[in-house]
Formats: structure tokens, sequence, C-alpha cells
């Protein structure tokens, strides 16, 4: 078993919010590397708070970001399971973070869930026209067809969107994160962005 120096443990607890003797489980099971057992904490926290998904959130702050002097503004609603939470450091980073994020990236909606039947089958429709009369299979197609959906969804979901902060991972990923560390379910309800001159149809 790998010896793994007191400091080192440390630096990943304060990088993840991990307790000290899951990231030392971590980093004996990574020998010492603290990148991979990083990624394996990240894997175990996503995965509780997967469990924790269900959970009811009835608590939360409304959050606000005002960009480029005053051109953008955001009002932004996160939820959690508790005022005690909500009230915490990382949380109010996250509703921060998240309102920043919504002001540079433009999402559309909040969820894959909020996406009206009508433009999910538009989008399938422009990109079959576009893959149609070359003589592929249905079932290339189909898979052609779903990968521009993806792409369509990292665009203009807010959940799919890459994370202005590290682009690695997805906002809900990084949501995901920040549940794992607090122990809560956190969610976000919804976001409202404006530009100065831009009219709402």
């Amino acid at each position: 078993m790998a010896t793994i120096p007191a400091q080192t443990v440390k630096e990943l607890r304060d990088k993840t919010g991990a307790g000290m003797m899951e990231c030392k489980a971590a980093l004996v099971e990574a020998n010492g590397d603290a990148e991979e057992a990083m990624t394996l904490l990240r894997k175990r926290g996503l995965a509780r708070a997967a469990k924790r998904a269900g959970r009811t959130t009835a608590h939360g702050v409304i959050g606000s970001y005002i960009h480029m002097a005053g051109k953008i503004g955001v009002l932004l609603e996160v939820n959690c399971e508790s005022d005690f939470v909500a009230r915490t450091d990382d949380f109010q980073n996250l509703v921060k973070e998240i309102s920043m994020h919504i002001a540079a990236s433009d999402p559309r909606w909040v969820s894959r869930e909020e996406i009206p039947s009508e433009a999910v089958e538009k989008e399938k429709a422009i990109y079959r026209a576009q893959v149609e009369g070359k003589g592929k299979p249905d079932a290339v197609i189909e898979k052609i067809v779903n990968g521009k959906l993806e792409s369509f969804y990292s665009q203009f979901v807010l959940l799919d969107q890459p994370s202005i902060r590290d682009t690695a991972v997805t906002v809900q990923q990084n949501l995901s994160q920040t549940a794992a560390k607090t122990g809560e379910n956190i969610t976000i309800s919804r976001f409202m962005r404006y530009r100065v001159g831009e009219t709402t149809e």
C-alpha cells in the first residue's frame, strides 16, 4: 500500500470538499495519483447526489447578476432542502457561478423536459432533411439525428451546457458536485435573462 502524505490528503480535501477519510481512501485506491483520486471522489459524489435527486427542495435563494455595465441581467432561483445549506458559501458560490454562466451562455431552458415537444420534432425534421437522400440506412440516419439533437441540447439547455468554469463538466455535473459536498438535493427552478433592447416573444 502506498504511503499517502497528510498534505496530499488535505489538498485533495480542499479541492473536493470530501471527508479526510474518503480522500485518503481514494488516494490509496489511486496509488497516490491525486488526479485519479479526484475522479474517483467525483464519481462517488455524483452517485450519492443521484440518490438524493427525488428529495424535496423547498428552500433556496433568488440570485442575480449584472453583466457588461448593466447591458445584461440575470435572475435565477436555485433550491435546496434547508435554509442552513442555502446560506453556505458553497451554495452561494454555485448560485453566483450559474448566474454568470447564464449571462455568458444564453440558455433557453433549464432542462430537456422544459422543451416543447414541437420544438424537438422541428429540430429532428431539420436534421433528418440534412442527411436524407444521401443513401444512408435508416438506422444510420437516426443515429446522426440523435447526435445532432444532443448538440442542440448542449447548446440551449442550461443543465446540459458545458460549465464556463470548467468546460469538461456540464452545469448539471457542477450542480451534483455541490450537492455531494452539502449533502442535500439541489435544483434549478427557473431563470430569466435580460438584455438591453431585446424584446421577449
